[in-house]
């Protein structure tokens, strides 16, 4: 016996059985024919070599994981071509693993962990697709025409540590290379994104000032139906990176681009902003302010109006709204905001720093609806005790909404809470009041396409929560659960796994919905070790308590979840 490194492909042919019962025969001489035309001349022409045939799978070995990756890409294309001519229960579809590591030669066999990694992680390729570990990852990027969705550490069976896996698609991604990203239609409106403005403060602490600068002028432009506003989530994924405009505008879809500085020193600041047409070039208006600090939000107002009036002319300006009496109170609650959305540890934090805040400003609108917020997130997501949570998380929401009914985002969080009291009516009344107010309020979008769906409508949630993700396409985690759960609702559970495997809500409390989908295709190993997974980090998830506290309006909806969770192997 010799030992070798060796790139081990394994493919499986989907639900082989199924489709012996439909058609032996004709199954087993398309399997024969596929080989023949398809699988044996890419082998050959990859550089590999077959080591067996299996049934309805084959073990392949290559010296290069670029070849082996190649040659399950070229693989997966052919197949699916062939299937062109077949009716859908008939077609023959591959799972592929591919894994890079030493093998064990026996003769013309091989054996070893390498190839049982690889037999493993075929199995958590979807149909059709393609699973690879991160040594063939690190061999390969950049070097096929890929991209790759991380799906994590896998724990496998017979396997002594976890093994990170990636899945693999053809086609280049946007993330793979971020210089030149996928373009997105521009909408039919006057589009803007506007980036994180530059801190120019000595002082580090004053980033927190630049950010809230940066995200209050996103709010107040978004505030105008006449415009297209990239959400804040969005344009601050390129926050620190050295990247062309032309480039961010393309990714996001939008023809101009707000750019800008703040320099904060003592009691005087002073603000540079340029608006920037992405497709023609060149500005279309720059201006500089330098202003006392107390004045920075009738600067923002001006910078606002000067924009909507450059862009579209000149509107009737929306109803204005609070701004706090405390500039001290507003850093707090700027500094809150990033905090909150990250970890169950750093929202314990930011609930200090808003507590703070409303003890130095009590009528800051927006320092209460960042408290409502944090409050529903700890009983809802993060394993905190219901009560009082979620009665105080009402109460902060109802004092926002009084302190100020003219902001979008108090109406919107008030809608989430009385949606989770059942109380149908009044959330939906504050949703629209929400969309009224910002028809560009992407968080607006995503969250009312929670109780949309819940409640059986889910063609129509399923446009909400795609709206949010083209007025917001570098969200936060929970948009990709909110997209993931209308999936399964449709169930396009296909659709669902890959949306809950992206690499910003995998590993979250998603993952439910994940084992839920991957059960009701019947792969039921992978769905339990996701449960599984799922619930070292949330010890007291049951069916049960899922049901009583969501807003469910729908009984087939339930029933529909309950019994994904089941086949999961959730607790009842």
């Amino acid at each position: 016996m010799t030992r070798r490194l060796a790139a081990i492909l394994v493919a499986d042919v989907v639900g082989f059985s199924r489709l012996l019962a439909t058609d032996e025969a004709g199954t087993l001489a398309n399997m024969k024919e596929r080989r023949r035309a398809i699988l044996e001349p890419l082998v050959k022409s990859h550089g590999g070599r077959i080591v067996k045939v299996m049934g309805d799978g084959v073990l392949v070995e290559f010296s290069s994981a670029v070849k082996a990756v190649e040659a399950a890409l070229a693989l997966q294309s052919r197949f699916s071509a062939a299937n062109e001519s077949s009716a859908e229960p008939r077609q023959i579809l591959l799972r592929i693993g591919i894994n890079l590591g030493e093998v064990v030669g026996d003769g013309s066999d091989i054996f070893g962990d390498g190839v049982n990694i690889a037999s493993r992680i075929e199995a958590l390729a979807e149909p059709g697709g393609i699973c690879i570990t991160a040594k063939v990852h690190d061999e390969v990027r950049g070097k096929v025409e890929a991209a790759f969705d991380d799906l994590g550490e896998q724990t496998l069976k017979n396997i002594a540590a976890p093994v990170r896996v990636f899945a693999v698609r053809a086609g280049k991604s946007a993330r793979e290379s971020p210089f030149e990203p996928t373009p997105l239609p521009l909408p039919g409106k006057p589009s803007i994104a506007v980036l994180p403005f530059l801190n120019l403060s000595e002082d580090p602490s004053h980033e927190s000032f630049a950010d809230g600068l940066t995200e209050d002028l996103i709010t107040d432009l978004s505030r105008n139906a006449g415009l297209f506003v990239i959400a804040r989530n969005s344009t601050f994924a390129y926050k620190g990176k050295p990247n062309d405009v032309r480039h961010i505008a393309r990714a996001l879809g939008v023809r101009h681009v707000l750019e800008g500085s703040a320099r904060r020193v003592g009691g005087k600041v002073r603000i540079n902003v340029q608006l920037i047409d992405a497709i023609a070039g060149g500005h279309v208006w720059a201006e500089r302010f330098d202003r006392n600090l107390e004045d920075i939000f009738a600067v923002q107002d001006e910078v606002t109006a000067k924009i909507v009036e450059a862009l579209v002319g000149r509107l009737t300006a929306p109803p204005a709204r609070v701004r706090p009496n405390n500039m001290e109170a507003y850093d707090l609650c700027v500094k809150a905001r990033i905090l909150m959305e990250q970890s169950p540890q750093t929202a314990r934090e930011a609930l200090v720093l808003l507590h703070r805040a409303i003890e130095l400003d009590a009528n800051y609108a927006e320092a209460h609806r960042c408290l409502a917020i944090n409050l529903w997130l700890t009983w809802s997501h993060w394993g905190g005790p219901m009560e009082p949570n979620r009665q105080l998380a009402l109460a902060a929401a109802e004092k926002a909404v009084a302190l100020d009914p003219n902001d979008a985002g108090n109406h919107w969080v008030l809608g989430n809470a009385l949606g989770y009291e059942k109380r149908w009516t009044e959330a939906e009344a504050a949703f629209a009041t929400a969309l009224g107010l910002d028809p560009n309020c992407a968080d607006a979008w995503a969250d009312l396409s929670d109780f949309t769906v819940l409640s059986g409508r889910v063609a129509e949630g399923l446009d909400q929560v795609r709206k949010a993700l083209r007025l917001n396409p570098h969200p936060g985690s929970w948009y990709y659960l909110l997209l993931g759960q209308a999936l399964y609702a449709a169930r396009n559970y296909e659709a669902a796994i890959h949306a809950l495997r992206h690499e910003e809500t995998y590993r979250t409390g998603s993952r439910r919905f994940l084992a839920a989908s991957l059960a009701q295709l019947g792969r039921i190993g992978e769905a339990r070790n996701e449960a599984e997974l799922f619930m070292i980090s949330n010890p007291h998830f049951s069916i049960s308590f899922w049901v009583d506290t969501q807003p469910l309006r729908d009984e087939e909806i339930r029933d529909h979840f309950i019994e994904g969770f089941r086949r999961a192997g959730f607790p009842e």
